[in-house]
């Protein structure tokens, strides 16, 4: 139960510093307010910002079932405590960070948080997940992947990177293109239809924030999302078999 407990605190601590950087807000400005100071073609619309509490509800339920006695000794509660206290730390301390406009610092932090969810679903990958052990952290990998991809753009235009002499139109499409890539290998990779599904999530939110300006990102947003969900759909690993049974992994009972 103690390990229950760290988790809690950890996601309840989350969920407080998040909430007051919007109620109080913390330096005198909300998350949102920051972001909309530049024109970055890479954020999505306000709108979809909204998936954080769809991750913070996942991410409860996932705490909370790792206070029952069927799930408490599993390794994928475990062995992932720690990464999930140190993903919760990089959370909060980007959200101070970005607040007090320490917009290279945010990178880095970022990456963090990053780093320590990919450990975190790669632990519990190894362990034969549910649907459900697994899903939170879809969704929020998935997010943290393209948010981190809107964090670097972001600090970039801020310091008026030139970009190598293209235009941020066409940096944009090719971030998207990055993250297409990105979502498609994880999908054939990890076997996992739930991660590529926040990058159509994503895209439609950038393609609407740039619907009335640049009709060319808006383009690309929209068409990279169907070929996401067509490869979602369609890009499937096959799995090694010999004499007609799987070798991912035999038991005998």
């Amino acid at each position: 139960m103690i390990r229950f407990f760290i988790n809690f605190i950890a996601l309840a601590a989350v969920i407080a510093v998040n909430a007051l950087a919007n109620i109080l807000p913390i330096n005198g400005q909300t998350t949102g307010e920051i972001s909309d100071q530049l024109t970055v073609l890479f954020t999505p619309a306000g709108y979809v910002f909204s998936i954080w509490s769809l991750i913070y509800v996942l991410l409860f339920i996932w705490v909370v079932r790792g206070a029952f006695p069927s799930q408490r000794n599993r390794e994928i509660y475990t062995r992932t405590s720690a990464l999930f206290v140190a993903s919760s730390v990089f959370n909060i301390a980007w959200i101070l960070v970005w607040h007090y406009e320490f917009f290279i610092a945010s990178v880095f932090v970022m990456l963090g948080l990053l780093g320590s969810l990919i450990l975190l679903y790669l632990v519990i990958q190894r362990n034969e997940p549910s649907f459900f052990d697994r899903l939170p952290f879809s969704v929020y990998l998935g997010w943290v992947s393209v948010a981190t991809i809107t964090n670097i753009t972001y600090t970039l235009t801020y310091y008026e990177w030139s970009g190598f002499g293209l235009s941020p139109v066409l940096w944009t499409v090719i971030g998207l293109v990055v993250g297409t890539v990105l979502a498609l290998w994880f999908r054939y990779t990890q076997r996992d239809w739930v991660y590529p599904l926040v990058f159509i999530w994503a895209y439609i939110g950038i393609a609407v924030k740039n619907q009335d300006t640049e009709p060319t990102v808006v383009f690309a947003a929209f068409a990279l999302a169907v070929v996401i969900a067509v490869g979602t759909l369609f890009l499937r690993k096959k799995e090694r078999t010999l004499s007609g049974f799987s070798t991912r992994k035999l038991t005998f009972k």
